[in-house]
């Protein structure tokens, strides 16, 4: 396959639109995005930057420089233009795959599993969790779809060998948190190419798809686990919030659904709307799960804001995962 390609077809893989909602509102009264207390403002984030990173931790955390911050993230978003970037890793959120791999307990003996992985890239999200669940329940009947927009990225996917060229690819270290041990639990090696071991691979369907298609629920079928995570974040908000309602439709009734990367607003308001169920457990270790989104905030918009266990709404506000009822 030509690596090349590959990489331009995973930055490339989803249009963005960046047309602004008309109803949407300032949340920033009388502010000017070219200038801010008289600066311009890439030179007044940036040098707020340059002093947050200086500050103790324990600084940053007093509530009212964590509101300071929460008004330079709404700024950073207000002036971004997003686009889609692709960074994945195995084995990226474990505490979150630990939620998954304790739903999967639940189903009895030799029952059957359906997962739908939406957005799935080149596979890393995949094939963790395959390996969390199957590692755990080998008796379970797992039938999982992952879902991308592109056909390359896909064939990447399904070839599942990983080396310097897949981490190129996604512009990421796709092997940074795995230990040795796991490393050959997962991956047949060959020199640096890693191959991702066959009873892994089993069991899985490519689909080329769009998640914010109103057809998807008729080509994929109620799904028992479905994670999209990691790509909403870079819609606009208002197409976020069409796609992520969309999205929930492939869920049956009682199912979950598990969705990080996205804006905190934008899924607190569809969860509100929808009724969705937050899941407590593992709630702040899942938050707090990857430490690239995290460590992020409030300079990319990305980026994801400490947990605030002082806001009314925080349960439903900081979960990443939700029983569909």
């Amino acid at each position: 396959m030509n690596t090349d390609k590959v990489i331009n077809t995973v930055v490339d893989r989803a249009p963005v639109k960046h047309s602004k909602d008309k109803n949407e509102k300032s949340t920033i009264p009388h502010l000017s995005l070219a200038k801010v207390a008289g600066l311009p403002a890439r030179l007044f984030l940036r040098l707020n930057e340059r002093v947050w990173y200086r500050l103790p931790s324990r600084v940053r955390d007093l509530r009212p420089v964590r509101s300071y911050g929460a008004w330079l993230h709404t700024l950073v978003c207000r002036r971004a233009r997003r686009e889609m970037y692709v960074g994945t890793s195995f084995l990226r959120n474990r505490p979150m795959l630990e939620l998954i791999r304790r739903l999967s307990d639940r189903k009895g003996n030799g029952a059957s599993l359906r997962i739908a992985v939406l957005a799935c890239s080149i596979g890393a999200e995949v094939y963790s969790i395959l390996w969390i669940i199957r590692s755990a329940r080998p008796d379970l009947k797992v039938a999982l779809q992952a879902v991308d927009i592109s056909k390359e990225v896909l064939r990447f996917a399904e070839k599942g060998v990983y080396g310097a060229d897949a981490s190129a690819a996604v512009a990421w270290p796709i092997f940074e948190h795995l230990t040795s041990h796991e490393k050959q639990e997962m991956f047949d090696w060959e020199g640096d190419q890693a191959k991702v071991k066959s009873w892994l691979n089993e069991g899985v369907t490519w689909k080329l798809g769009d998640a914010a298609d109103p057809e998807l629920v008729g080509a994929l079928g109620q799904q028992d686990i479905v994670v999209a995570s990691n790509f909403l974040c870079h819609m606009p908000p208002a197409d976020a919030g069409r796609c992520l309602r969309n999205i929930a439709r492939l869920v049956r009734p009682g199912g979950h659904i598990f969705v990080s990367g996205v804006d905190l607003d934008v899924r607190t308001k569809v969860a509100l709307d929808l009724g969705w169920s937050p899941m407590p457990e593992l709630m702040a270790d899942i938050h707090d799960g990857d430490s690239s989104v995290r460590g992020d905030w409030p300079w990319r918009w990305w980026g994801l804001e400490p947990l605030d266990q002082r806001r009314p709404d925080w349960h439903t506000r900081y979960a990443a995962a939700f029983q569909i009822n």
